[in-house]
């Protein structure tokens, strides 16, 4: 084999190439929207609660998204459907502001966060089977508020069959500590906001004061 024959084959290859995340089918994906609304004047954040009767995470606090499915044709067309099914909103009432990074999650979700802006009166007529509640809080009392910062650890276990065979004789063979990451909490009266939901908004926020000049923070 020509070494040479290789590289120029592999360059070849990779010309124009777009690198991806080559596991992503390990996570689940799901797209949300951070949505900007209107409130007599003032800008604010609007979130959900979660239905109690839905299965994953009832009674949370989360944006408008969900799933990513196969019928849509890129994360932000998931964001924007969910958020049309989740708010009774209509598509000429969301306007999109611009992507914000991509979120991965130690839990295994990957999100794909889009920031937008959503003309619609309130109160909307939110779908009732998934969300229970529609709440916002004033973009002004989160640009000045200090999240609570807690930690959380991860740890993986091998399974039955893992090939012990063919690690070292001292590889662990039960619970091995492997990350410690961040948990962040806003609290709004009597609303509670954290998580990857915290994370996603944290991220908005960064935005937020670049655009403003840099609100401060208490």
């Amino acid at each position: 084999m020509d070494t040479n024959k290789v590289k120029t084959q592999v360059a070849a290859a990779l010309e124009g190439y777009s690198a991806k995340i080559a596991n992503a089918e390990d996570y689940l994906q799901a797209a949300v929207t951070v949505p900007l609304v209107d409130i007599d004047g003032q800008p604010s954040v609007l979130f959900e609660v979660r239905s109690g009767k839905l299965q994953w995470q009832p009674g949370e606090i989360c944006f408008p998204g969900g799933r990513i499915e196969a019928a849509d044709n890129s994360p932000l067309h998931a964001a924007v459907r969910e958020t049309i099914e989740e708010l009774g909103v209509q598509p000429d009432d969301i306007e999109v502001l611009g992507p914000l990074d991509i979120m991965v999650s130690p839990i295994g979700v990957m999100i794909y966060p889009f920031a937008v802006y959503i003309s619609s009166a309130l109160p909307l007529a939110h779908n009732t089977a998934e969300v229970a509640e529609v709440f916002t809080v004033p973009l002004d009392f989160l640009l000045n508020t200090k999240p609570h910062v807690a930690s959380m650890e991860m740890a993986t276990k091998p399974l039955t069959g893992f090939p012990f065979d063919l690690l070292p004789s001292d590889y662990p063979q039960g619970y091995r500590r492997r990350a410690k990451y961040p948990v962040l909490f806003y609290q709004y009266k009597h609303y509670v906001i954290w998580g990857l939901t915290a994370r996603v908004l944290e991220d908005f926020l960064t935005i937020c004061r670049k655009g403003t000049g840099g609100a401060p923070t208490v």
